[in-house]
């Protein structure tokens, strides 16, 4: 009987978990294809109007970038990913899109209305954040000579020899390699989530302790929408202070790192990325709580 009981139990997590991920992919379908479409499209034309279009205006991409990022769900980090895979934005762009994203931290906010100071503060500190740390990424890189790269177009297709497809076909088979990835990862990780609890997550972020932004930002890297729920849920409850809880969702970009692995083979930057992210969202962490 305890083992029918406790595999009702695991089996009916498992279902919650899988149904999910299911949704949380699910949403993720329309701005992986039209990325996509998008790419592909480029790829197709090569027209320099197209390039200087996507590109975002170089140096001022950033701006953009972290307003889109602001728009609730990590669709936008998705895409930014793509296109910085195929170096049709600057690394700096794709920096502000990453900080400002807050994945699902922002309906939490507008559902609890007692909130409604700290999602205007939440927006508007991380977007200064995302501007901050993209103009200062692209500016050094600039002065280094490394942010001329032409736009690598062929990267997208290196693995798949769908260059004799038309773009739909390519693009949807782009898409559902990346879903069905993107799907794998939320079920593990969901899973490992809920059979950790609520209860242990917010003892392992240090509650209380002046170096809890360090813990939240590794936290937030966790590639899906759990993280930012865990991470805004513990700050509503008041086990996290409002710098750990901008800390955590600055390097909560969503499935947007995990598509960035997947799609620039370029891993030491990868990871170099992962670090200046963290940098910014620990410093705004700390200085945050010390202001506020």
């Amino acid at each position: 009987k305890q083992f029918t009981a406790a595999f009702g139990v695991y089996m009916e997590l498992f279902l919650d978990v899988l149904g999910e991920s299911l949704v949380d992919t699910a949403k993720m379908l329309p701005f992986l294809f039209l990325a996509y479409l998008l790419i592909e499209y480029i790829e197709t034309r090569h027209g320099e109007r197209i390039e200087a279009l996507l590109a975002g205006g170089g140096r001022w991409g950033s701006i953009p970038g972290a307003v889109l990022g602001c728009v609730p769900q990590c669709g936008f980090s998705a895409i930014a990913s793509n296109f910085y895979a195929s170096r049709v934005i600057t690394l700096g762009t794709l920096m502000a899109v990453y900080l400002a994203t807050s994945d699902e931290a922002i309906p939490m906010l507008i559902s609890n209305p007692k909130f409604a100071s700290a999602l205007w503060k939440l927006i508007v500190i991380k977007i200064i954040i995302a501007l901050i740390v993209g103009f200062i990424v692209d500016i050094v890189l600039k002065m280094l000579h490394k942010n001329d790269e032409q736009p690598d177009y062929e990267d997208i297709c290196r693995d798949c020899h769908c260059d004799h497809h038309n773009i739909f076909t390519s693009a949807l088979i782009h898409t559902v390699k990346i879903s069905l990835f993107i799907f794998i990862v939320s079920l593990i990780l969901g899973g490992a989530i809920e059979l950790a609890g609520a209860e242990k997550i917010s003892h392992f972020l240090m509650q209380g302790s002046i170096f809890q932004p360090f813990i939240t930002a590794l936290f937030g890297f966790i590639p899906n929408c759990a993280s930012s729920v865990v991470i805004t849920q513990l700050y509503i409850e008041g086990a996290l202070s409002f710098g750990s809880c901008i800390a955590g969702l600055c390097t909560g970009a969503g499935v947007g790192l995990l598509i960035l692995f997947r799609t620039n083979r370029r891993y030491k930057e990868n990871f170099a990325i992962m670090g200046v992210m963290y940098a910014a969202a620990v410093i705004s962490g700390l200085i945050i709580n010390a202001v506020l």
